[in-house]
């Protein structure tokens, strides 16, 4: 087969997205003009193979270059710089920048091209914790679509612009930018690399804000994409990632397992360690709802081992471990290390969640109030879901029955209006324990029995096992773990101040504590606490 027909077939396996085919027939010689060498490249990018992706964008450098075309130079050094940051070779990538910006500073006249070389000054402010200079350079992306008529650089501007916009905490303006992005993506007008880009941009935003409604809708679409080019390596992990994160949220847990096994496959095969620990960090998240701790814990160790911080999963994991004071270390520790409110958004529940079972209630009371704050600014339903689950577990700690079964049916409808059955389930246990502790035994039992059924439904086996203990101590017995060792303390003579400093409490916890255990005992005083303790084989 001659050249030319080997061309003409190339160019109607790219107009078809066949990228392997394109990637087979071609390469990278002096016979291959700028577009051919573009589309050779962008083929061989898109099924994987960054080395004769590199190679062509070279020989298409070098040729315009021969040819004295400044501005095609440009480029193809602009995708050299980025397909070397992908690789990770920054210095590389900075070097193919600076040769593209030596070229166009001999240009007298405004072009396009310029568009170009500022997403690489976006990305370099973000990486610099400029977020001001960046979204400087993302509206300068966008100033350039706008002005050439460039679907490429109107997309990654709004998208740059709306990250931006949600890292400062600016979350509705920030999704608003995203939603006008991805109007050029799904329409089509967005070539494949930048289409994929702002595809996995947009879920991601998504789910660091928990806006789950979009991240559906856009995941769908992203899937279909992929589905559409069978030879695509590169946003597929991503893409079954998010798959897996919304099936978790269903309660589907052996799928969502499925999707992260072959998110962690398609991120080895694009040789992204970091996004394949991402990957296991959500696979042994599914793993300790589930109730398989060991594996739970395996996943997250073979995430740190792939550079990626298995956090918050793992300190919840050492929470349900009983390892309670290493849990609360490691989310203090977060908490300290982050401060921009999309980030803390994500630790907040768990961080409630740990510092209540650890007893420290102020702080988990704090953090309560700061994570309803936040999901008031950011307007996004299931983290207004999690605000109201963690509110319902700090009043059911401190002995506020009342305010607690307010807040636990709150969560409850969200989570049942997001169509999550876990989450549902652990906001049906509160709105049970609140019962109780109002008295109403038989309405509780009956929260509870609902809580069990969901539980057992999905394969949570620990949570359901925690359910069938909660009904079978019903009565005045019902005790928590810490209202148990407090009352052997008691039982043992011991003052509030000697049990503070045996279990490391405050001597205001200590007497919260007592004033619950006299409630649920029906008793009066210490001397008959005792006496219930020693006639109930507690002590």
């Amino acid at each position: 087969m001659d050249i030319v027909d080997q061309l003409a077939r190339a160019r109607e396996a790219f107009e078809r997205r066949e990228w392997a085919a394109v990637r087979d027939g071609l390469s990278p010689t002096a016979e291959l003009g700028p577009d051919d060498l573009m589309s050779l490249a962008t083929s061989a990018y898109l099924v994987g193979d960054l080395d004769v992706c590199v190679r062509a964008l070279q020989h298409g450098y070098r040729s315009q270059l021969d040819a004295n075309h400044p501005l095609r130079a440009v480029r193809f050094a602009f995708w050299l710089g980025l397909v070397m940051s992908v690789r990770g070779e920054m210095a590389v990538a900075g070097g193919w920048v600076s040769r593209a910006q030596r070229l166009l500073d001999d240009q007298t006249d405004d072009v396009v091209e310029h568009g170009y070389l500022l997403i690489h000054q976006m990305y370099q402010r973000l990486q610099q914790g400029d977020l001001a200079g960046a979204t400087e350079a993302a509206r300068g992306v966008r100033g350039y679509g706008h002005r050439f008529h460039d679907p490429d650089l109107m997309a990654q501007g709004l998208m740059g612009e709306g990250r931006l916009a949600i890292f400062a905490g600016r979350v509705p303006e920030g999704l608003a930018l995203l939603d006008e992005a991805m109007v050029g993506v799904a329409a089509d007008e967005v070539s494949p690399i930048f289409a994929g880009l702002v595809y996995c941009a947009m879920i991601e935003a998504c789910q660091e804000v928990s806006d789950y409604g979009r991240a559906a809708a856009w995941t769908g679409e992203l899937s279909r994409w992929c589905e559409a080019q069978p030879d695509l390596v590169p946003f597929t992990g991503q893409c079954a990632v998010h798959r897996g994160q919304l099936l978790r949220l269903h309660g589907a847990f052996p799928q969502a397992l499925e999707e992260l096994t072959l998110a962690e496959k398609r991120y080895v095969e694009w040789d992204t360690p970091a996004a394949a620990g991402l990957a296991l960090t959500e696979r042994g998240d599914v793993l300790r709802l589930s109730g398989d701790l060991t594996a739970a814990e395996s996943a997250y160790t073979r995430a740190a081992e792939h550079g990626h911080e298995p956090q918050p999963g793992l300190a919840l994991l050492w929470s349900a471990l009983g390892r309670r004071a290493a849990a609360s270390g490691a989310i203090r520790r977060l908490l300290g290390e982050t401060h921009d409110p999309v980030s803390r958004s994500r630790l907040l529940p768990a961080a409630v969640e740990i510092l209540v079972a650890d007893d420290s209630l102020d702080d988990a009371t704090l953090l309560a109030q700061e994570l309803d704050g936040t999901a008031t600014d950011f307007g996004c339903v299931a983290l207004r879901g999690m605000a109201a689950t963690a509110t319902a577990q700090v009043h059911l700690a401190r002995g506020e029955p009342g305010e607690a079964l307010r807040s636990a049916r709150k969560a409850s409808e969200v989570w049942a209006e997001l169509g999550s059955p876990y989450e549902a389930a652990r906001a049906q246990v509160l709105v049970g324990e609140a019962l109780r502790g109002l008295g109403d035994e038989a309405s509780g039992v009956e929260a509870l029995t609902r809580a069990l059924g969901a539980f057992d439904e999905i394969g949570a086996v620990l949570q359901g096992a925690e359910v069938r203990r909660r009904l079978e101590r019903s009565g005045p017995g019902d005790l928590s773990a810490r209202e148990r060792e407090v009352l052997r303390l008691v039982a043992a003579g011991e003052s509030n101040a000697e049990i503070a400093r045996a279990l490391v409490l405050s001597e205001k916890t200590v007497a919260r504590h007592l004033s619950n255990i006299f409630t649920k005992l029906d008793v009066s005083s210490r001397t008959a606490a005792t006496a219930y303790a020693f006639h109930h084989g507690l002590v």
